[in-house]
């Protein structure tokens, strides 16, 4: 069965960090570019970061400096690390996989979605 497993999300506050990760199965996913997006309640799903098949890496503007995304490809795993988090950071965070390979913030290429992991970010 084809399936994207986050995992990482908690409650934290403002400043810290923390690292989801996203496990695939059911594929062969080391030629596809993988993503992560995220929705606040009462808002539309958001880009946050996206990585390709050979390591190309794209954020948003709001979590630039801030966001790392990563990927091992032998664990079929992709990562973000997340650092000085902030209170607008809090959302369920989504992993997707885009089988075309471009990545990127266009959500209709990613085929294959996580159920996602919540991260709130409060004091």
């Amino acid at each position: 069965q084809e399936q994207l497993v986050e995992s990482g999300g908690g409650l934290v506050q403002p400043g810290d960090s923390l690292r989801l990760s996203c496990v695939a199965s059911g594929r062969t996913f080391s030629s596809y570019s993988m993503g992560w997006f995220r929705q606040a309640p009462e808002k539309e799903r958001e880009f946050v970061a996206s990585i390709t098949w050979s390591d190309m890496k794209s954020y948003a503007d709001s979590v630039k400096g801030r966001f790392t995304i990563s990927r091992d490809t032998a664990k079929n795993t992709v990562y973000l690390q997340m650092n000085k988090l902030k209170p607008e950071d809090t959302a369920v965070y989504y992993c997707a996989a885009d089988p075309g390979g471009l990545g990127g913030g266009d959500a209709s290429v990613y085929d294959l979605w996580g159920q996602g992991t919540q991260v709130t970010v409060a004091s």
